[in-house]
Parts: structure tokens; sequence; C-alpha cells
């Protein structure tokens, strides 16, 4: 009887390849660990990185260098983590834009976020304010919605970047309300454009737009969380408001390339779930008004499928480009 040699070659490699694996995984971690983050310096992903990065280091015993990869809205970074090796030590902090918005905007973008990754753990969470300027006599958000349905054309709103325009949009769908949409730079700017009264509306992140606030500029009408914020407790939610379309919240989390060994995948994850819930940790997130929230891989998978169905709908719905 002749044996198959070329089959049999194929099964004897495939089980050194998978001895070999595990054992490099059980290994896990034996040298330094690269978060790579999209944004710049001391910016929000860059500072979450930083935070959990030191935690992370001191836990696993090994050094957790954070490098920025500025450019094209995250998609540098996020491109050279998904072709970088998936053996744990190259990992990527990423908001919902590169992992959302990105590929839902780009037609020809470069990596996959359900094919060349395998998320990790969220790391934090964040909703947005509906925010209005003090002149108005909007009381809540039905009467800016009415507003805005007998003056068309006043209605107008803005944001600096695709993550507010598809929020917007959503509220715009789930209302019936016009709105046209005008760009700006940064949240700073788009608040004082609320807080100067030209724009009627928009929906924009906690952390610019308290200071304002704070001091009588603008007004917050709901938030899109599903809580009330401990830092806004007279605020309401959209949900109290009868508007439980435009509940939501927006998200950063850990992500590996696509075929990282299992085990390291719940080695990281577990780290990440332990820091997120330190006292620290909580106290220096909700400093910089993000809320501390772990999960596991198979959560993460689930929230980021829901996010791209939920947000590909609006975008085609509310016809949303990338800005020329």
């Amino acid at each position: 009887m002749k044996t198959n040699k070329p089959i049999q070659l194929k099964i004897i490699c495939f089980f050194i390849f998978l001895f070999t694996h595990q054992a490099f995984a059980q290994n896990y971690p034996n040298k330094p660990i690269h978060i790579y983050v999209g944004q710049s310096a001391g910016g929000g992903m860059d500072t979450l990185a930083r935070m959990i990065g030191q935690k992370m280091s001191t836990d696993l015993g090994q050094p957790v260098i954070i490098e920025n990869k500025v450019g094209a809205s995250g998609m540098i970074a996020t491109e050279f983590v998904a072709k970088s090796p998936a053996d744990g030590y190259h990992i990527i902090m990423a908001p919902i834009g590169n992992m959302v918005f990105n590929p839902i905007l780009v037609p020809k973008i470069r990596y996959s976020p359900t094919k060349d990754f395998t998320p990790i753990s969220l790391v934090s969470t964040f909703p947005l304010v509906l925010a209005v300027n003090t002149k108005q006599p909007f009381k809540n958000v039905s009467d800016l919605v009415n507003y805005a349905k007998s003056n068309p054309k006043a209605s107008n709103y803005g944001g600096s970047g695709p993550a507010f325009q598809f929020a917007t949009e959503l509220f715009k769908l789930s209302t019936d309300i016009p709105g046209e949409f005008i760009q700006y730079k940064s949240t700073s700017e788009t608040v004082v454009a609320v807080a100067s009264g030209d724009l009627l509306f928009s929906l924009v992140d906690t952390g610019p737009v308290i200071p304002s606030l704070t001091s009588g500029r603008v007004k917050a009408l709901a938030v899109t969380s599903p809580k009330r914020l401990s830092s806004l407790p007279q605020v309401p939610t959209m949900r109290e408001l009868g508007f439980p379309q435009v509940e939501f919240n927006y998200w950063a989390g850990l992500f590996a390339p696509a075929g990282t060994p299992s085990n390291i995948i719940k080695i990281l994850e577990k780290e990440i779930n332990q820091v997120v819930a330190m006292p620290e940790i909580i106290k220096q997130m909700e400093s910089i008004q993000v809320t501390p929230t772990g999960s596991t891989s198979e959560e993460l998978t689930k929230l980021l499928n829901d996010d791209l169905l939920l947000w590909k709908n609006v975008a085609d719905k509310a016809r949303i480009k990338l800005p020329e």
C-alpha cells in the first residue's frame, strides 16, 4: 500500500505549527507590547492608551509602548496594525471612527474591521450632548424639533467630523426635522458656533462642551446615553424625553490583528477589564468625561457588528459622504 507523502508532510507541518503557536502563546508576554494610536499625542485616544498602558506594564511585567501613527483620520495606524504580526505585541487603541465610520465612508479603505482584526475589549464609552444656544426658548428636545420643522431655513447643525454628522443624521431621521451640516475643525469651534447663534444646535462630546454649559453660554437639552451622566445629572436622556431611537454611546476599544491566538486575547481581555475597574483609572477617565467600560472579546465583536449595521443604514438614508 502506497502512502501519500505530500499529505503526510502537510499534516506533520500543521501539528508542528500548532504546537509552536500554542507554546509561544503560553509564554506571553515576554517582550514589550506596542499599543498604536491613530491620533496625536495628548488627544483622547492617546490619553486613554497611556492610562491603561502604564497599568498593563506593571501587571504583565513587560513595557507597554504607546506609538502614535497619525494621519488619514486614524486609517494609517489601523492599516498598520491590520498587517502586523498576530502575536499579541501589536495592538491598537481604536475609537468607533477607525472601526465603523471610516470603513463605511471610504470606498477603497485598505482594511476590514471584521476580517482583519480580533476585538480584545472595550476600554471606554461616551455619549453626545444635544447643545443649543441659551438665548433660544427651547425647554426640551420637542421644542427644538417643532422649531426646526417650522423654520427649515434656520435649521442647521455642525460638527468636526463624521462621528458628529452620523449622530445628528440619526437624530434627524428619528424626528423628521430638516438640517444642513456645516463642517468645523474642532468640537470647540462647534460649541463656539452654537454659543454665538451661528448654529441652531449640535450633538457634541461632553469634554469640550461642559465649560460652556457651566458658564451658561450654551444649554444642554439631552444626552444620548442610556443613563444620565454623573457630570450632568440635571440633563435628561433622549429616551426619557421620548426619543429612544437616539440612544447610543460612542466607544474606544483594543483590537489585535486577526489570527492572534485566543489565549493571548483572553490574557489581554482579562487585563483590560481589571485595569478599567481600578479606582484610580475610573477617576482619571471620568476627569476626561469618558466612562471606563470593559467587555469580553465576544461582546465587543457584537457591538462592532451592530454599529456597522446601524450607522451604514444611517449613512445610506442620509447620503453621508466625506467632505471634499
